[in-house]
């Protein structure tokens, strides 16, 4: 069945939970489609772990687009959601619209993600009026990583807290669809998933949220510059990886591949007329 910001929210009402999955090129996102995951995230992690950046923050529209329209052409029925990369809605409300649009049109979007609270609902109340559907983002926002003070948990004093649901209620009234928590404690996003009527979907916050997300090299063990608390390694795929390219290097240097079967063939009589 096809995924959309409506069976996103049927799926709130019924109390089934939601499944997202990052992913950055065509043939990792027909997989994920295949295995039936209700939605595939072209994040801006593609900084970390495609572009090997440190951070989030030096990802553009163009590497957005160039691997969401990738994803995009593998996934049939995932809902795919593209991150709003670092300064390309944080500039003014006319921007956000302007590339949502092209995330939408170049990357093949069905719907867009960007970061923060009431700061920037105007921007998600104009992308929703120009028609494309927002996911929200709340809690550990990468994208402020630096004025965060690093990678940490959020919200756990009162008044923290108190902003972060404030700003979940607010995301929602701006036209979210959804909003992904990020880091938060697991009783906070409780609440919050509670007291809002659109989908929660937790990266480090606990099971209570309507649905989870992960970037898939962390699950799959392929990303080992770093791993956070809330990832489960669901195989250990890089290891695999590795060893399958060590018995490629020995084959190769030992003579052992390519095989026979792996030769075409040439007629003996067009040989003979070669010499």
């Amino acid at each position: 069945m096809k995924n959309t910001v409506l069976t996103f929210k049927e799926a709130k009402k019924k109390g089934e939970k939601l499944t997202m999955l990052t992913a950055y090129d065509y043939s990792t996102a027909k997989l994920i489609d295949e295995a039936g995951v209700n939605s595939i995230l072209v994040g801006d992690s593609l900084g970390n772990v495609i572009l090997g950046y440190e951070d989030t923050i030096s990802v553009t529209m163009e590497d957005m687009i160039h691997h969401g329209a990738a994803v995009a052409r593998g996934a049939k029925d995932a809902l795919v959601v593209i991150d709003m990369p670092f300064m390309s809605y944080q500039t003014s409300v006319y921007d956000a619209v302007v590339n949502a649009g092209r995330l939408m049109k170049e990357g093949r979007a069905g719907a867009v993600k960007l970061e923060g609270g009431a700061e920037v609902c105007p921007q998600i109340a104009a992308i929703t009026a120009a028609g494309i559907p927002v996911c929200a983002h709340l809690g550990l926002t990468p994208q402020s990583i630096n004025a965060l003070g690093g990678f940490k948990v959020q919200g756990k004093s009162e008044e923290a807290a108190k902003k972060l649901i404030a700003d979940a209620k607010a995301v929602q009234e701006a036209g979210a669809y959804a909003v992904v928590l990020e880091c938060v404690p697991a009783k906070l996003a409780e609440i919050v998933t509670k007291e809002l009527d659109i989908p929660t979907i937790g990266i480090g916050a606990g099971n209570v949220c309507d649905g989870q997300v992960l970037v898939y090299q962390d699950l799959l063990g392929m990303f080992s510059d770093f791993t956070p608390k809330f990832v489960k390694r669901f195989a250990n795929v890089g290891e695999v990886m590795k060893e399958a390219f060590r018995n490629y290097c020995k084959e190769v240097q030992e003579g052992t591949f390519p095989g026979k079967e792996h030769e075409f063939k040439i007629a003996d009589d067009v040989l003979e007329k070669l010499y």
